[in-house]
């Protein structure tokens, strides 16, 4: 039997054998291209190649589920798929380094702090992207990047922290709120350019929403505020992120 290696650098089985003559004959580019569509199709995910440089392209896309399942007719990214991408991202040899696409709402907090960790750790080069949304718990996770970009088109929702669910109403409830949205506000403020006096004046604004509170920020506001680095598009961060590898490969990391 012989063996795939899948972009992760786990070795799987494959059902194709030369020993048997009766199997057609596989094409290693057809065999890469169905792995690669199987790899989207599942994870929402792709490893790509150009100039002998690999690099992964991750998605957060929807609603990020934490602990309890999302209904099955909501758009989701779960954190158990995502997290043992990243580490095997860091671990393979074969991969240079992250593009990370984010398209959404927000959702759980501690899984998409948990998310935003694990990029912000990663030794390699990351570049992030964000397209349409990045709402919510979507913000740590853009500027974990070693570099964000976002389209002019594009908005992320910056807001306190909220709760579903039984609520007790006494002080400690209250202290927790403040303790979780603080965990927060510093990992955006080390992680990008924006100061936590004006990051907490934008979550707790209420001049922009009409039933809540909190501040929409367009493309443009966001690089101007120091939360995103550049307005780009996919070439942008596909280059940058190259440019990146290529300093990488000859001994430096980093912007």
């Amino acid at each position: 039997m012989l063996f795939s290696q899948n972009p992760y650098g786990f070795t799987l089985p494959s059902p194709f054998s030369t020993d048997n003559p009766d199997l057609p004959e596989i094409n290693e580019n057809d065999a890469s291209q169905t792995e690669n569509n199987d790899e989207i199709k599942d994870y929402g995910s792709v490893t790509v190649g150009e100039n002998g440089h690999f690099i992964h392209c991750m998605t957060v896309i929807g609603q990020i589920e934490g602990h309890y399942m999302l209904p099955s007719g909501t758009k989701s990214t779960k954190y158990e798929h995502v997290i043992p991408q990243l580490v095997a991202i860091e671990e393979s040899k074969e991969i240079d380094g992250l593009i990370v696409i984010l398209n959404t709402v927000g959702g759980d907090i501690e899984a998409g702090l948990a998310l935003a960790e694990l990029i912000a750790g990663i030794t390699k080069p990351v570049v992030s992207l964000v397209l349409g949304g990045g709402h919510s718990i979507g913000v740590p996770l853009a500027v974990a990047a070693d570099k964000s970009f976002i389209a002019k088109s594009a908005t992320m929702t910056v807001h306190p922290v909220r709760m579903n669910g039984l609520v007790l109403g006494v002080p400690q409830t209250l202290n927790y709120f403040q303790n979780m949205q603080e965990r927060i506000v510093r990992f955006v403020c080390e992680n990008s350019n924006i100061t936590p006096e004006r990051f907490r004046e934008l979550m707790l604004s209420t001049r922009e929403l009409v039933t809540d509170v909190g501040t929409v920020l367009n493309g443009e506001d966001a690089v101007n505020e120091g939360l995103i680095d550049e307005i780009g598009s996919l070439s942008s961060a596909l280059n940058c992120l190259y440019s990146f590898i290529k300093k990488n490969n000859g001994g430096n990391h980093g912007i």
